[in-house]
């Protein structure tokens, strides 16, 4: 028998400079706050999605007060701003954001615990956290094992996930208002909704959570069950933002459009889960217009067919290349 032919190898992708300064028409980024800063960074390394044009000046802070900093000046230069966790939940346009990208993490994640309340930084990922509270046997967050993203977007966003979410255990968020003072907000007077919060132009430094006590093996049990359901109903492990649309009363969105037969639907590098309908995946980069006009076939298809229209759960950035 012949031996199997080699493929040729691929020639390497030469990646594009990185940029020294700020593009032109924005001032230099204040060289003395705790953390790094990046020009014209391309967003898809930074979203769950792999999608997203270059941010004009990317931060990752490593202090609560280099985010007030860097929120400062772009108040003074009037520079446009867009705080992300770990990039779920959202879908970056082409052209990118052309204004300052926060990313929060390292730095931002201290965890503690006294009596019940847990201390949580925003950079935190949620799984971590559910994770933690459930081995020192804590309930009330231990379902958000499956949840992708930060505990500052889970507290923005209200997220949850079978039966549990961010709001019925909050007691109070730590915020940078958008004045720049950093306020203590206690859970009644956030206006939680079904995956809202009403803290548009704030952003989150960090909460305190009151868990209850729970058995550890219990509640592990239960994690280990809801990630092999997850991972069985969903496209776990491909490139995604989580759920796309919010589900309408009447039914789950991802129901709605499996019944117009959209599942596997393939537009360039982005597809309609075969597995769960209300996912749309990366199959092979695609770009964010891929997605949009999966978006709208979906909400055309379901819309048409059942007279519903379907609400947005992920939120579109940026700007159109």
């Amino acid at each position: 028998m012949a031996a199997p032919r080699k493929k040729p190898a691929r020639p390497a992708r030469k990646s594009e400079p990185a940029a020294k300064g700020p593009p032109a028409g924005l001032p230099a980024f204040p060289g003395d706050l705790a953390g790094a800063v990046k020009y014209a960074e391309p967003l898809g390394r930074h979203t769950t999605f792999r999608i997203g044009g270059p941010a004009s000046v990317y931060f990752t802070p490593a202090t609560p007060e280099a985010v007030g900093g860097a929120m400062a000046w772009a108040r003074e230069h009037k520079v446009p701003v867009l705080v992300l966790g770990l990039g779920s939940n959202v879908l970056i346009r082409d052209g990118g954001f052309r204004g300052l990208v926060i990313q929060l993490g390292k730095g931002l994640d201290a965890v503690s615990h006294r009596a019940g309340t847990w201390k949580v930084g925003a950079g935190l990922p949620t799984p971590l956290l559910a994770r933690r509270t459930a081995e020192e046997g804590f309930a009330g967050v231990h379902r958000l094992i499956g949840v992708p993203g930060t505990v500052g977007g889970a507290v923005f966003m209200n997220a949850g996930a079978h039966g549990q979410d961010i709001a019925s255990v909050l007691i109070s968020a730590t915020l940078l208002d958008p004045k720049g003072r950093v306020i203590e907000k206690a859970c009644k007077d956030i206006s939680f909704d079904y995956r809202r919060s009403g803290l548009e132009g704030h952003v989150v430094l960090g909460c305190a959570l009151k868990l209850e006590p729970g058995e550890p093996d219990r509640l592990k049990s239960e994690q280990a069950m809801l990630l092999r359901r997850r991972r069985e109903g969903t496209p776990f492990d491909q490139p995604c933002c989580g759920s796309v649309f919010q589900n309408p009363e009447e039914s789950t969105a991802g129901r709605l459009i499996d019944r117009c037969g959209l599942k596997g639907r393939r537009l360039g590098g982005a597809e309609i889960s075969k597995l769960h309908a209300n996912y749309i995946v990366n199959v092979g980069n695609a770009s964010a217009d891929d997605v949009l006009k999966l978006i709208d076939i979906a909400r055309t298809a379901v819309f048409k067919e059942f007279g519903i229209e379907l609400e947005l759960e992920v939120q579109v950035l940026g700007e159109s290349k």
